[in-house]
C-alpha cells in the first residue's frame, strides 16, 4: 500500500490516478454496477432510515457510495459497466467518483487481507441484534473519558446507545432524522455539534455528501478524535487513518443489513496504520 497520506478527498483522488496505490486504475474496470434503494426500521423504532446506495464491482472488490434522492439518476446504471475506474474517478458526480475510488482502493488492499485490520464477526440473527453488534463495535473504538461530547454525525440509534453505554454525551446530527428513539433532538447543522465535541463519530456516508473534508480537517486542526463508521465508502476512509481520522469501522458490500448470517467487519486503529 502507498505511504502517500491525503489530507482531502481530491488529493486522495488524483493520487490514485497518479498511481500511488498500485496498477493504474486505466488497466482495471467496472464489471457491474447497480444500485439499491434500502428502508429499515427496527422493532420498536419509530424511525424509517431510507438509503440510496451506488454499487461498483472491479474484479474481486465493490465500491460503493450513499446518495440522496435525486443526486444520481438509476440510468446511469444501464452503462456504467465496462468503464475504466480512472474514467469514473474523475466523474462530474460525487456518488459516481466515491465508489470509484472505493472500488480501486479495496481491490488494491482488501480489507479481508489487510494486516491493520482487526476481522469482528457480526453474529447470526435479527436485524435488531446485527445492529447492535455493529454499533457496540464501533462505539468500542472510542477513547473518551466519562462525560465527554460525542458529535455523532449520522444517527443510528443503537449507535447513540452504545455512544452513552461507552460514557459519552451523544450531540446527534442527520440531514434526514430530527429525534432520536428516546427524543433526544437531531439537529441538521453539522458546525453546531462539531463545535461542542471532545470527538466526532461520522458516518461514511459524509464522503458522499461533501461533508467529509470539512470535518476531518475541523478535527486535525482541534485534535479531537475521529472515528468513522463506513459501509459506503469504507476503503475510501481508510486512507485518511493518520491524517485526521483515528478509528475506523469498515463493512464493505454486501453490507449486514442485507444478510442475517454471520458477516465481518474491519475496525483499524491509526497507530495501526
Amino acid at each position: 500500500m502507498s505511504l502517500f497520506q491525503p489530507h482531502s478527498v481530491p488529493e486522495l483522488q488524483q493520487a490514485v490516478l497518479d498511481g500511488a496505490y498500485g496498477p493504474p486504475p486505466q488497466e482495471l474496470s467496472v464489471t457491474s454496477a447497480f444500485w439499491l434503494h434500502h428502508t429499515t426500521r427496527l422493532a420498536g423504532s419509530q424511525v424509517t432510515y431510507r438509503n440510496h446506495y451506488l454499487i461498483l464491482r472491479s474484479g474481486d472488490a465493490f465500491g460503493a457510495c450513499s446518495f440522496e434522492p435525486g443526486d444520481l439518476a438509476p440510468g446511469f446504471c444501464a452503462d456504467a459497466s465496462g468503464h475504466t475506474l480512472d474514467h469514473l474517478i474523475g466523474h462530474e458526480s460525487p456518488a459516481v467518483r466515491i465508489a470509484a475510488l472505493d472500488a480501486y482502493l479495496a481491490r488494491a488492499q482488501p480489507h479481508r487481507s489487510a494486516a491493520t485490520a482487526e476481522t469482528v464477526t457480526l453474529p447470526t440473527g435479527t436485524p435488531e441484534t446485527r445492529a447492535q453488534a455493529r454499533d457496540a463495535a464501533v462505539a468500542g473504538l472510542l477513547d473518551i473519558p466519562a462525560g465527554a461530547k460525542v458529535a455523532l454525525i449520522g444517527v443510528v440509534n443503537p449507535l447513540v446507545a452504545a455512544i452513552r453505554e461507552q460514557g459519552g454525551v451523544p450531540l446527534p446530527c442527520d440531514l434526514n432524522l430530527r429525534t432520536t428513539n428516546w427524543g433526544d433532538y437531531v439537529t441538521d447543522d453539522m458546525t453546531q455539534v462539531l463545535t461542542a465535541a471532545d470527538a466526532v463519530v461520522a458516518t461514511g456516508m459524509t464522503l458522499g455528501n461533501g461533508t467529509f473534508d470539512i470535518i476531518l480537517e475541523h478535527c486535525r486542526k482541534h485534535e479531537i478524535p475521529l472515528v468513522l463508521y463506513a459501509q459506503t465508502g469504507s476503503a475510501v476512509a481508510r486512507a485518511f487513518l493518520g491524517t485526521g481520522v483515528t478509528a475506523l469501522s469498515a463493512e464493505p458490500f454486501p453490507f449486514s443489513q442485507f444478510s442475517a448470517d454471520e458477516t465481518a467487519l474491519y475496525r483499524y486503529r491509526a497507530e495501526q496504520a
